[in-house]
């Protein structure tokens, strides 16, 4: 895995680290394929509980590197396909994965720097972190999973005008519209942390079953996502989880999802 990305094990907590401070943490094609890597690694890891996603020095990630969109010359179409396999496999899988994930947004973000940064299931940001889309202002369409992850978020209306203008976001305006869960004053580090260890002692299975069927209710029927919440809870009451939480519920004591003794 190269330098560019950084995977390393808190406890049950794995923190991936986009690691190009000096470009602001830009998406070439290394590091799209480090970062995918470094997810699938995650997904793979039954210890691993919990995923938090971050970046290195001032800024979160700025999307892809455009400079290296202009070192491939006429060959920009061919490796925009190939960046984009990297990214996608890395945004799929941590969107899917049967884990949480915990995105502290320590700076700015622009581009597929945004799919990464708005994809955690808790999205804390840093108060001067600053949400550009910035595809057009270099005559460019969205990729990263912004086109679907904004309307869902914010809205249709609100994620044209983002996408369309480039309309710079505040850390607060972000906030205010739903974009991350909530700006964090202080050490960003310390509380992402701290929720991304809270998240790894709870359920697992039921965690990850609970964010596929929220991520499938948008285009799923009412009778589709009743069928789909009597399957999983059914499913995750025979993991050995389902089962302590029960039993712990009965026996009035605080549940060990971990296992831990």
């Amino acid at each position: 895995m190269a330098d560019t990305v950084l995977l390393e094990r808190d406890g049950a907590v794995a923190r991936i680290t986009l690691n190009r401070p000096e470009v602001g943490n830009a998406l070439d094609l290394p590091t799209a394929r480090a970062l995918m890597e470094a997810v699938i690694a995650c997904d793979e890891d039954d210890a691993v509980r919990c995923v938090l996603l971050t970046g290195s020095g001032r800024l979160f990630c700025v999307g892809g590197d455009v400079a290296a969109f202009a070192q491939a010359g006429d060959q920009l179409p061919a490796f925009l396909k190939e960046i984009t396999v990297y990214v996608h496999a890395a945004v799929a899988r941590l969107m899917r994965m049967n884990k949480p994930v915990v995105t502290a947004i320590n700076g700015s973000a622009a581009g597929a720097g945004i799919g990464l940064a708005i994809l955690g299931d808790i999205a804390l940001a840093d108060p001067r972190a600053q949400f550009t889309l910035a595809y057009s202002a270099i005559g460019l369409s969205p990729d990263g999973g912004t086109t679907w992850l904004l309307p869902r978020l914010i809205g249709l209306r609100r994620a044209q005008e983002l996408c369309l203008r480039n309309r710079r976001l505040s850390a607060e305006e972000a906030a205010a519209m739903g974009l991350v869960t909530r700006v964090v004053e202080g050490d960003l580090m310390a509380e992402a942390s701290l929720v991304a260890q809270d998240l790894a002692r709870s359920a697992t299975p039921a965690l990850g079953m609970t964010r596929r069927l929220l991520l499938d209710s948008a285009t799923a029927s009412l009778e589709a996502q009743l069928d789909a919440e009597s399957r999983g809870i059914a499913s995750v009451s025979r993991t050995a989880e389902g089962k302590e939480g029960v039993a712990a519920f009965l026996e009035k004591r605080v549940p060990n999802f971990t296992g831990d003794k």
